[in-house]
């Protein structure tokens, strides 16, 4: 076991400090001069490879791979487990484009298909081994009939998927087989069609000069295309597959088949130098070693698996990722999800995945649709879910926008979550101390965001400012002065004014500013901590920590004082003493909250909690359908726990983990 003194840590953005190794080789791990010098990132990469010895029964057992675009996962086909195994083809811009009937029918990711690998026998046997460091499946599956040696990527530049399989004289004539998936929203599968809503027709399979390609129509206009070619080298044989997706017009078909034809006459080992190329500087950037070594191949798994599922350029994550399965939730949620998929990027120094800085700043036009006519001229908000182009579909609804107006909307006026996304884009400032995020994205929409709430706070008989009833997501009920709001524009109002000064811009909406952080009504607060509003009480089990936003991520609180520390302490152990309806991710806030508390040990047994109930075997996480927040925002808790004034104590003294995934 490592002695604390050799553990390197990362920086972290919070109240907390830490150390960040961006680049280089970590001190501890120099070799003496004239001597070889180890890797450190091949040895722990090596460690945390994901391996099979059986087959993966489901998406959330197998392999993944993807580059942000594209996605694939691996496992038996459903039905056929001896007989095939499923290679998913999924696309994170594949979506339809129908906004009358909202973002999570008519707006919906769209499922595209999957290739079976069919052998020529019966299945008897896996070995399998997802490498994290050149991102890539290798291994052999076993037949009664022989062997299939395959290698596997998702192309990191060309966004091509590439399997090279190399059969035994008894597999020689396996075959590959596409199968189109219906084009309808996943969610149809689990709630009632809206009125008028249909899938679209069924995708059609031609061949174009060596290249097949499967154009799915969509009704709204455009269409996305999966092309893929095979080619033959010496007993080699390599699937080449592209997915393009265009709307309205219909330039998918030639940019798939364009892709395909680029790719194709490259052998398997050529597009995988240059893919290994790109991950292997990827991982470089940081370095986190933990003393315990199944938290350690948790936390490298977790950077592999955001890297696979993020780009800069890509459109912020849905909940599933790239990797479209079976699932309720086929969009962008935006009162949690979103924002905890990216927190891991900044202490690991990985800002060229930060989609929420790039989309917000892209897209804010569509931020201002959805709030109320009278109010667009000032404001901007983000309902909880949208597609990639921050579009919730609403304007087809009575209402037409999608953030609901405080103490009128019912049923859920959730007005805060544009704030605290813009927190995110605050700690990728921070973090790379870059003014031009800080000017051109953070302070204009942040003011934007605030003057919403701004319209809405009036001053009661106590002489403070309180806010009419508004929804703290996920609880249930309107309450007035609800503490995710009061949280949330408190920190915002703070963060313009600090912004201002930093920019030298003279705001006149300063002095509004400083006088609701003077007179905002204070936090709701009761014998058990922190309420969800001044006019409900936190009572049942809830998965959120909506009410506690000031103490984790914002930091606004931090147990500065006795009675600060005691309210949180309070506020925490009665929300989690709430058993029936906590998830994963209330085991990463608490963990993280544990951690600025400086209890190290109480961090770990959270995430020991997350690791034995809730982590499947290839660390994705489910909720009904895929939910990738979780695992991601665990990393997260790790940088925060390495950081946390308990975080040497508990890497002496821990407690033991159950068992997990392998």
């Amino acid at each position: 076991m490592p002695s604390p003194s050799r553990r390197t840590v990362l920086a972290t953005g919070s109240a907390l400090g830490g150390t960040l190794l961006a680049g280089g080789l970590p001190a501890q791990a120099s070799a003496a001069d004239g001597e070889a010098r180890p890797d450190p990132w091949r040895t722990v990469l090596a460690d945390a490879d994901l391996v099979w010895q059986r087959m993966p029964a489901t998406w959330h057992e197998g392999p993944f791979l993807g580059n942000g675009f594209l996605g694939s996962g691996i496992y038996a086909e459903p039905g056929a487990g001896t007989s095939a195994v499923r290679f998913n083809v999924q696309h994170s811009e594949v979506q339809d484009h129908r906004p009358e009937f909202g973002s999570l029918f008519g707006l919906a990711r769209l499922p595209i298909g999957h290739f079976t690998l069919e052998p020529v026998g019966t299945i008897t046997g896996v070995d399998w081994r997802l490498g994290l460091r050149d991102a890539e499946l290798t291994g052999t599956l076993t037949t009664d009939r022989g062997t299939l040696a395959l290698r596997a990527l998702v192309h990191n530049d060309r966004s091509v998927l590439a399997v090279e399989v190399t059969p035994s004289a008894g597999e020689r004539d396996f075959r590959w087989v596409f199968h189109p998936a219906d084009a309808i929203s996943p969610r149809a599968a689990f709630r009632p069609l809206p009125d008028g809503y249909r899938g679209n027709p069924p995708a059609e399979v031609a061949e174009h000069d060596g290249v097949l390609a499967a154009v799915q129509p969509l009704l709204a206009g455009g269409r996305h295309v999966t092309a893929w070619r095979e080619r033959r080298r010496g007993a080699a044989r390599t699937l080449y597959v592209h997915v393009a997706h265009s709307y309205p017009g219909t330039t998918a078909l030639d940019r798939a088949l364009r892709a395909v034809r680029a790719a194709s006459p490259l052998a398997y080992s050529a597009l995988a130098l240059t893919h290994r190329a790109w991950w292997h500087a990827y991982y470089r950037k940081s370095f986190l070693s933990l003393p315990d070594a199944r938290l350690q191949r948790f936390y490298w798994i977790q950077l592999y698996k955001t890297a696979s599922a993020a780009r800069r350029d890509a459109p912020v994550m849905a909940t599933c990722g790239p990797w479209l399965e079976s699932t309720p939730w086929p969009n962008t949620w935006w009162n949690l999800n979103a924002q905890l998929e990216y927190w891991l990027i900044h202490g690991s120094n990985h800002l060229e995945l930060d989609a929420i800085t790039w989309s917000l700043s892209e897209f804010r036009d569509n931020l201002a649709k959805e709030t109320a006519a009278p109010y667009r001229a000032d404001s901007l908000g983000i309902p909880r879910t949208t597609d990639p182009h921050l579009v919730n579909g609403a304007a087809g609804t009575l209402t037409g926008y999608g953030v609901g107006i405080p103490g009128q909307d019912p049923p859920t006026p959730e007005v805060g979550n544009l704030t605290w996304a813009l927190h995110n884009v605050w700690l990728s400032y921070r973090h790379t101390m870059d003014e031009s995020i800080l000017r051109d994205v953070l302070f204009p929409l942040l003011r934007k965001a605030i003057a919403y709430y701004l319209h809405f706070l009036e001053p009661g008989p106590d002489g403070r400012l309180h806010l009419p009833a508004t929804f703290s997501p996920e609880y249930g009920g309107n309450s007035r002065d609800c503490a995710y709001d009061l949280m949330l524009l408190t920190w915002g109002c703070r963060t313009l004014l600090e912004s201002a000064e930093l920019l030298g811009i003279d705001d006149e909406s300063a002095p509004r500013r400083r006088e609701v952080l003077a007179r905002r009504a204070p936090y709701p607060t009761d014998e058990n901590g922190f309420m969800i509003g001044a006019d409900i009480p936190f009572a049942k089990s809830h998965r959120h920590y909506s009410h506690l936003l000031a103490v984790y991520p914002l930091y606004e609180l931090t147990g500065r004082t006795p009675e600060e520390r005691a309210l949180i302490e309070r506020s925490l152990a009665h929300w989690v003493g709430f058993e029936g309806a906590l998830q994963g991710y209330t085991f990463t806030g608490a963990a993280s909250m544990s951690a600025l508390l400086g209890k190290g040990e109480d961090a770990l047994k959270y995430l020991g909690e997350l690791m034995s109930r809730f982590v499947r075997p290839n660390t994705m996480y489910k909720e009904s359908g895929p939910v990738i927040e979780t695992p991601l925002s665990a990393a997260q808790s790790l940088h925060d726990k390495s950081a946390s004034p308990g975080a040497v104590r508990s890497a002496s003294s821990r407690p033991s983990l159950p068992p997990g995934p392998t």
